[in-house]
């Protein structure tokens, strides 16, 4: 039944307004098809294919680039391309003069196809944007008068991930193996017994900049094609016993997930929100004339082998205290080239408050406080058979409400061997 799409009569409540459709990549299940990109409405999603090879009102780049087997080559195109095509979809579900037959293979339920990952990423960075998060892992590891590294007020922090191991969510999460080191004895060799989460937000890029070049702060949005959950798992023995004095590699290379839905800067226009102030004042080349954030709300859920379910968090990304655009700026005022499809994580998402806390390891605070589960069972690190769902939600001025989807990962044992 396509009644739905003929008019995009879609109400206000709906996690996809018609106006915005969120990006994805799909391999429908019930054929022998490539991926293809697809943008989504409701419980559908649209083969943008389908649209690059009917749609020739389109320019041919942009009819070319809906036809790849990733996002890449249409993120390149930049925001005027991406606009293009989401009011070329409106159009292709609205005209009566779209053959029915094209417009039912363009269209299939959500239930019939493989979601995949978005994009082919080249170059994958974690910053650690989150003051109220540096400041608890400050306090942790270094005491309260040492909680904030004397950088980080200045800089937004960062390292360059493993992006072959980034993966699209309902991807299992392996427990990894690595060096670990017991506080009374030499280091010892096992799976992590300390396995966290980390609940971030990323940024996907669109056009990129040329090596020897930098993005300017106010620019910085119109390279941004998109923005997806993260969930940054992570080794906290491994990594507590790594980190000195390059950062982390194990505890952290083995396992990114990402949402397969990409949220355009256009749909979360009306969720901005001003961004927390900065003190000391910044460099020059990290101010924005306007220092404005999204409003994205983020929740984190734990749930058993058993069924039973707790929530790990409830967070904003209008906490975190440098923005896509500082990042940005900064990840390329060395000359360092972005490129489409590039993935920037904003590191843990956390707040003032217990509950929004975006890592078990503050969570628990170092395993020493842990989440009581209904049956009255605890939590201090994840155990094989856990589940953990991320989900958001943006809201509009006109009560509209954004989804981004869920990202998924259960957790395996260990590798034997």
């Amino acid at each position: 039944d396509l009644s739905g799409f003929m008019w995009l009569s879609i109400p206000a409540d709906t996690l996809y307004p018609a106006d915005h459709l969120p990006w994805g990549l799909a391999r429908p299940r019930t054929h022998a098809l490539r991926p293809r990109p697809v943008v989504r409405v409701g419980d559908h999603v649209v083969d943008l294919a389908i649209i690059g090879a009917t749609e020739h009102d389109l320019p041919e780049r942009v009819r070319n680039a809906l036809m790849q087997e990733t996002l890449n080559c249409l993120m390149d195109l930049g925001e005027d391309a991406w606009r293009a095509v989401r009011e070329d979809v409106q159009q292709f579900l609205e005209r009566d003069t779209v053959d029915a037959a094209v417009r039912k293979r363009a269209i299939y339920r959500l239930q019939d196809v493989e979601m995949l990952l978005p994009a082919c990423i080249g170059d994958y960075t974690d910053f650690y944007s989150s003051r109220e998060h540096a400041t608890n892992v400050g306090v942790m590891f270094r005491g309260a008068e040492n909680a904030l590294n004397p950088n980080w007020l200045h800089l937004p922090v960062g390292y360059h991930g493993r992006a072959s191991s980034v993966v699209a969510s309902g991807h299992p999460v392996t427990r990894p193996c690595g060096q670990t080191k017991p506080p009374d004895g030499p280091p010892v060799f096992g799976p992590t017994k300390e396995l966290d989460i980390e609940v971030e937000m990323g940024v996907f890029i669109g056009p990129g900049n040329a090596t020897g070049t930098s993005i300017a702060a106010d620019d910085a949005m119109r390279h941004v094609f998109g923005l997806a959950l993260v969930n940054d798992w992570s080794a906290r023995d491994i990594q507590r016993w790594e980190y000195v004095p390059l950062g982390p590699f194990l505890g952290k290379s083995f396992l990114t997930s990402v949402s397969p839905w990409i949220v355009s800067p256009d749909a979360l226009a009306s969720a901005r929100v001003a961004a927390p102030e900065q003190s000391p004042d910044v460099l020059p080349y990290l101010r924005e004339s306007r220092r404005e954030t999204f409003a994205i709300a983020i929740t984190a859920t734990l749930t058993t082998v058993d069924g039973e379910a707790v929530t790990l968090a409830e967070t904003d990304f209008r906490h975190l205290y440098w923005t896509p655009a500082q990042q940005i700026a900064h990840h390329t005022v060395n000359g360092c080239n972005l490129r489409a499809g590039d993935l920037l994580a904003s590191g843990t998402i956390s707040g003032a408050d217990e509950t929004s806390l975006g890592s078990l390891l503050e969570r628990t605070w170092k395993g020493t406080r842990p989440i009581v589960l209904p049956s009255g069972a605890t939590r201090t690190w994840l155990e094989d058979g856990d589940t953990v769902t991320l989900s958001a939600t943006a809201t509009r001025a006109d009560g509209s409400r954004i989804g981004f989807g869920e990202c998924i990962g259960t957790v395996l044992p260990a590798r034997e061997g």
